[in-house]
């Protein structure tokens, strides 16, 4: 929490790259049917968002304030592969929102660095990879594009659901899946985040040997990823 501000209750960030960012309406209505507030208030909120420029501004809601809050930040330096750690915990209060556990998850994020890895896997009491501390997973086997199973707690990812449409629009098969880690071997794994898009998964530190990403398709589906982009600002 900002020091000397209320508990962050809902937010929703999000790459702005000269004025326009990836289906910003999902995100609309992700962060408005949480928080509550009416989308007239995030579109007043996101009036400040400059218009040229790299930025990753984050739309709060804060305990008793009436209006949706935005932070304004320079878009930090983005990558397109990752290495992931297993996280030691899940420190996950609140799995169906953003906001609540972003300061535990950036903790999380933190002891991963450490190990030398960008990302940390959080799982289940069973030990099933449910979902990184700031990004979806999702893998390849067969031509077939796997995702998390639904049942297992996690947020809503809306680039992972942009990624569902490109696999609908290419007629590649989606299946969902609970897996360990260990059941990743030798499958090609992305790690999805509105701030990076798709990155591969290069290395799980103590984890599963992987597959090596198939970069044409890779670099196909970034690009149409990125043609899901609309205006911050309505007209």
């Amino acid at each position: 929490m900002h020091s000397g501000q209320p508990a962050l209750e809902v937010a929703d960030s999000f790459l702005v790259i000269d004025g326009r960012t990836v289906a910003l309406h999902a995100h609309r209505t992700r962060f408005c049917g949480a928080s509550g507030f009416a989308g007239a208030a995030w579109d007043a909120a996101l009036e400040a968002v400059p218009e040229t420029g790299a930025w990753f501004p984050r739309v709060e809601k804060r305990a008793g304030v009436g209006h949706p809050l935005l932070e304004l930040r320079p878009a930090p330096p983005r990558t397109q592969a990752v290495v992931l750690a297993t996280a030691a915990r899940d420190p996950r209060r609140a799995p169906l929102v953003k906001g609540p556990d972003l300061e535990v998850l950036g903790e999380v994020r933190a002891d991963a660095r450490a190990r030398g890895a960008g990302e940390a896997v959080l799982l289940s009491a069973a030990g099933e990879v449910v979902e990184g501390a700031g990004s979806a997973l999702v893998w390849w086997r067969g031509g077939a594009l796997h995702v998390v199973e639904p049942a297992l707690p996690r947020l809503r990812s809306i680039t992972e659901a942009v990624v569902r449409v490109i696999a609908a629009e290419s007629g590649a098969p989606v299946a969902s899946a609970r897996v360990a880690p260990a059941e990743l071997a030798g499958a090609e794994v992305w790690s999805l985040s509105s701030l990076h898009g798709i990155r591969a998964v290069t290395q799980w530190i103590d984890g599963p040997a992987l597959a090596a990403p198939d970069l044409a398709r890779l670099e196909e589906w970034r690009v149409r990823w990125a043609g899901f982009a609309e205006p911050v600002r309505r007209a």
